[in-house]
Parts: C-alpha cells; structure tokens; sequence
C-alpha cells in the first residue's frame, strides 16, 4: 500500500527512468530553471536581431520545445519563424505538438518525432538562421565527438547564424570552457556567455562564420550517449 508509492515517488526526482521524467525536474531544479532562462533570453536576442522575413530555426534533441515555444508566446517576431524540432521521446514530443497549436503555429512549426542524430530529419529545415542545441554537448562521450557534432553544425547553420548551446560543469570541471575553446577553432565566433546563479552551467550563444555545408560529413551527426540521471 503506502510504501512501495512513497518509495516510487521519492526515486524519480533524483533517477530519473526517461527523458520524459527528467524534464520534470525544470520544476525543481533551480540550475536548469536558470539554464532555460538564459536560453530563452538568447532565443529572443537573437530573433530581434534577425532580419525582416522568415527566420528559419532548428532545435537539435529539443525535448518539449519550452526554451522555443516559451518565447514565441510573447515574442512580435513569433509569426516570422518556421521551426523544426526533433525529439526522440514520444511523450515530450505530444506535449510540444499540444503546445503548438495552442499557440496557434501548427502552420510554421513542425515536430518530428524521430532520431536527431540523423541528418535526414533535418532536410529541408536547414540551413538555419538559429540552432538550438541545448543539453547535447554534456552527453557525448569525449572531445573528439563534440568536434565532429560542431563541424556538422555547418551543415544545420546558414553563414552567420546563431548556435544556442548549453554544457554543465561537474567535479570542478569547467567544461563549457572546453566547448567555447572548440567553439572558436570551428568558425563560431561568440557574442555572449553565462553562468548560471547556481555557477555550474554554461549557456553560450554563438555566430557562425564559416560556409555553410548543402551536405553534412556523414550521415549522423553525432553519438548521443546520455542517460537522463547524468544529463548535464
């Protein structure tokens, strides 16, 4: 009777089973609550800035879609982009669908529910005037394959397009300064970066300089290897 709820629902904050679990922890956890403002404020940056027309937008492993869809709720510009996001958990992707057409952008924003690794899910949506890649960079496994998701992003990222990205810190470990060095060395030149409050997330907001790539290196962009209670 009583325990074997208690226990269950004292578990899941802390070891999260799926993707679809761990976002739940936005409501409890204030370094992702900053994280996901900071993106937000990046979002909005960078669509203010973004020229008269459509501004065309990509969100890599995007989850529910709340950094985008949050901010197209009240941003004036939210009529003028068309969005892809891909999400490979089913739940997550119903609820941002269901966010969508509340918001009334069924028309400009589709969600595929497919593997975002792939650079097929992508055809069509790309170049991008803004990628979102957010809590990727933290759940690949080494250096080396970070290096190979950012020289695909020349292939998701139109010449001077904004890359919108996140990496967490653990046992001291500043590894966001380990993606911006990286950063640099593949064309992206940065225009801002943050701390959260908490001090142990990175959120950074990046320009594309270099060519933009009509076809990716390799079909897949890049190995996700996270499990949702290490996600950083």
């Amino acid at each position: 009777g009583f325990l074997p709820k208690f226990s269950m629902k004292w578990e899941s904050p802390l070891m999260p089973k799926d993707w679809f679990e761990w976002h739940d922890l936005y409501n409890t956890e204030p370094k992702l609550q900053q994280r996901l403002e900071i993106v937000r404020e990046y979002i909005s940056y960078s669509l203010d800035v973004s020229p008269p027309g459509i501004i065309r937008v990509v969100s890599v492993c995007a989850g529910d879609g709340r950094d985008l869809l949050s901010t197209l709720a009240n941003h004036p510009r939210a009529k003028d982009v068309y969005a892809r996001l891909v999400e490979l958990n089913p739940q997550l992707v119903e609820r941002g669908r269901a966010t969508i057409e509340s918001l009334g952008l069924a028309k400009q924003i589709e969600f595929i529910n497919g593997d975002a690794t792939l650079w097929s899910n992508y055809v069509g949506a790309v170049p991008a005037d803004v990628v979102i890649v957010c809590g990727i960079f933290g759940n690949l496994a080494d250096e080396a394959e970070l290096s190979r998701l950012l020289g695909n992003l020349s292939f998701l990222s139109k010449q001077g397009a904004f890359a919108i990205w996140t990496r967490g810190h653990s046992n001291g470990i500043p590894y966001s300064e380990t993606v911006r060095k990286i950063l640099r060395e593949s064309r992206f030149e940065e225009v801002n970066f943050k701390l959260t409050a908490t001090g142990d997330m990175g959120v950074g907001i990046h320009r594309y300089l270099g060519e933009n790539l009509a076809v990716p290196k390799e079909q897949q962009l890049f190995v996700f290897s996270g499990v949702p209670n290490k996600a950083r």
